[in-house]
Formats: structure tokens, C-alpha cells, sequence
């Protein structure tokens, strides 16, 4: 069975294939290809990667749509020096990332016209992500056919288990009624984790309390115990909880009232204000990337010192929130660029949970560390840093459904 994987943004698509025929093996397999689209840097021009068969070809092509893009890069999964199948009928699925699934949507599930519409739907939640994900589901029914069972993964599954208190706004109770709530993202992500940091520690997954960190150019945490996210710091949108490259995180809704009486801003304009120039970004002035922001902090810019320190002082803050839903706490996972990348941030979120007994190995720390616990032996918590694999996880997901349906 080979299991095709359609990971698809609004500026960037990722996808890749892997062969399952063995079955699920215990260790994430190489994928037999990847490939990824750009149109970050000009909306008409999709930059193109593949890699298969050792190999690395890049090009660019003039798309007049997304789907023209994503056409012409699966035709090197069957043509020219990329090839690593002879046609697409050796497709065997597809599985989509889909980051809103409401919440009548608590798991994966075939993708029937049903399902695409609640996508369509679930748009009004979601507007900059669930259409191009939807487009990708569309765009692979042309290319491959309607026969071809396709498998939507929701980024907000992973959360379904949050209790009401936690879900529920404090807001007039009719929000809830029309969904205004508490739903949480990265799910794929922090339900990767989970499994993988059971496998490194020889437990089950059931039976771990964990905080996991997905710190990246988005970020967030989840506390999750006995198996289940209970807590998370994303809430109705991915903009709410921790600062981010680019994105404010949470902050005084009263700001937002001042801001469009005293100077007239619109709802588009408080968008663009606190998903594209907030966050790192907007404090530094130097980018929302944190490579950038640490080599501005040693050319002696203030404006990116506060970034740093408010960055870490916000995760830190949060990391407290997530630890007080647990009874106890097992390990904190590290992950997405940031969290598997950064030794500071890790050293500087480890530093105020010594209380707790956690003890950070600063030679591990410091050694890039990838699926590694970087704790002491003396530790109380594991710390561990997991390199998270999300096309994999929703391979792993298409699979199961797949399996459910024989």
C-alpha cells in the first residue's frame, strides 16, 4: 500500500509518499519521495522540490493556480529521474492535513462530499487555512481520480477530549451554542509526540502525563494526561495563547475595542496587525524568524533583547498553566523548529521548572539533539527533544482508516 500525503498551506505545500506494504513499522520510515511548492515568493511562481532516488531537482514554473502547481510536481512521483512509481493507479490513498474539523469531527475520517462540505463550512472558523486544504482534496480527485479513497486529518481531533471548562469562553453562553469555543491546533503534531515520547521512555501512552511544546513559527502547548490533550493554549483560532514569529498570542481584548474606536482599525486591519506584524517580529522590528532576533541581540539591539525575554517570560507563564491541569508531570517534549533547534529557549524554559526536579544535561542540550531525552539521570522529568513528523502521523492515520474499511 502506498500512501500518498498532502500537507497543504496557504503559501507552501509539502507532500510525500510512502510505501506501507509491510504494514506500519515501529520506527518512522523514510519516505520513498518528497516534495514541496513555495509561492511565498511570488503568488504566480511556484518553487518546486522533489527528492527521490538520492536525488534533489528544484525548478520554477509560471502556475496560474495552485492545482496547475500541484499537477505538475506529482507527475515526478511517475516521470523523469524522481520517478519512484510507473503510474498514479499505484496510489493506494491520500491523506490531507485539514486544520478545522469543528467540533462533530473528533477523529480522521474518509473524506465523502459530506465531509468536504462541513470543510467548506468550518471555512468561516478557519479562512486562511481549511479552503486550501479543501482545494488540495479537490485537486487530488482530479488528478487521481474519485475512486481513490482519500483520508482528512484534523489538526483540532487530537483536542476533542478538552473538558468543558477548559473549551468554554467566559463569554455570553450563546457563543458556545454557535461555536465560538476553545478548539485547539497542532493536534498532529502534539499527538505525534505523545506516541513518540512513549516509545523513547518505554511507557504507554496511556499512562504518561506530558507537556508538549510545538514551538515554531506558530507554537503551542498541550498538557495531555492518560493519553488525552486536556489543556492547550490555541483556542477558537491559532492566534490566541503563546507569542509567535509573527503572530501577538493572547493579549487584552480591550486593545482590540481601542484600537478601532481611537484609530478607526477595521477587522481586516486588526488581522494583518496580530497574525503578520505582532509577536517576534513586531517587537524586534529585525523578523519573526528567532535566528534573526538572537543575531540582532548580538549587534546590541534592545528592541530584539525585549522580544527574546518576553518570548521566553510568555512560554514560561504558559508552560505553568499547562501544569497545573496534571497531577504530576512525566516528561516536557520540545518540538517544531524552535523547540528542536533552539538550546537557549530549551535551557530558559527548563530553568523555572527546577522546582519541580528537572535537571537539564547542558552538554546533551547543547549537542542537536533529535528523539533524545537531554535530562540528567538525577532528573525528576524527562526532558526530550522529538523531532516531529507530521506527514508521517497522518500516513499513519490514512492506514488505520484504511484498515478499519477492509
Amino acid at each position: 500500500m502506498k500512501i500518498l500525503v498532502l500537507n497543504a498551506g496557504s503559501s507552501s505545500q509539502k507532500s510525500c509518499l510512502y510505501d506501507l506494504s509491510g504494514g506500519l513499522p515501529e520506527q518512522p520510515p523514510e519516505p520513498l519521495w518528497e516534495g514541496s511548492i513555495d509561492w511565498s515568493v511570488h503568488p504566480d511562481t511556484a518553487e518546486i522540490k522533489v527528492e527521490a532516488n538520492g536525488k534533489v531537482v528544484k525548478n520554477a514554473i509560471a502556475a496560474s493556480s495552485k492545482s496547475e502547481a500541484t499537477t505538475h510536481l506529482l507527475n515526478s512521483l511517475w516521470q523523469g529521474e524522481t520517478q519512484v512509481i510507473n503510474h498514479a493507479s499505484e496510489i493506494s490513498a491520500v491523506g490531507h492535513r485539514v486544520v478545522h474539523g469543528g467540533a462533530e469531527y473528533r477523529d480522521s475520517i474518509r473524506v465523502t462530499p459530506a465531509v468536504k462540505e462541513a470543510i467548506a463550512r468550518l471555512s468561516t472558523f478557519a479562512p486562511v487555512h481549511n479552503p486550501v486544504n479543501l482545494e488540495g482534496i479537490e485537486t487530488m480527485e482530479t488528478i487521481l481520480g474519485s475512486d481513490v479513497p482519500q483520508v482528512a486529518v484534523f489538526d483540532t481531533a487530537f483536542h476533542a477530549q478538552l473538558p468543558p471548562e477548559v473549551y468554554v469562553y467566559p463569554g455570553p453562553y450563546t457563543w458556545v451554542e454557535e461555536g465560538i469555543r476553545r478548539y485547539g491546533f497542532h493536534g498532529t503534531s502534539h499527538r505525534y509526540c505523545r506516541d513518540r515520547a512513549a516509545h523513547l521512555l518505554g511507557r504507554n501512552p496511556q499512562d504518561l502525563q506530558l507537556i508538549t511544546c510545538h514551538l515554531g513559527n506558530g507554537a503551542s502547548l498541550a498538557a495531555i494526561r492518560n493519553g488525552y490533550s486536556i489543556d492547550t493554549t490555541m483556542g477558537f483560532t491559532p492566534l490566541d495563547g503563546l507569542m509567535m514569529g509573527s503572530r501577538s498570542g493572547s493579549l487584552d481584548p480591550g486593545i482590540l475595542i481601542y484600537l478601532m474606536r481611537n484609530h478607526g482599525c477595521t477587522a481586516d486591519q486588526l488581522d494583518t496587525l496580530l497574525n503578520k506584524q505582532s509577536g517576534l517580529l513586531g517587537i524586534s522590528g529585525v523578523g519573526g524568524d528567532l535566528r534573526q532576533v538572537i543575531a540582532a541581540i548580538e549587534q546590541g539591539n534592545q528592541r530584539a533583547k525585549l522580544a527574546l525575554e518576553m518570548y521566553i517570560h510568555r512560554l514560561r507563564s504558559l508552560i505553568g498553566s499547562m501544569l497545573i491541569s496534571l497531577d504530576h508531570l512525566d516528561a516536557i517534549v520540545f518540538t517544531a523548529g524552535i523547540g528542536e533547534n533552539s538550546p537557549l529557549i530549551r535551557e530558559a524554559a527548563c530553568q523555572a521548572l527546577h522546582f519541580l526536579g528537572v535537571e537539564l544535561d547542558s552538554v546533551k542540550n547543547n549537542s542537536h539533539p533529535i528523539d533524545t531525552d537531554i535530562a540528567t539521570p538525577h532528573s525528576s522529568v524527562r526532558v526530550l527533544v522529538i523531532h516531529t513528523q507530521e506527514d508521517w502521523a497522518i500516513a499513519q492515520e490514512c492506514w488505520q482508516i484504511m484498515h478499519q474499511s477492509v
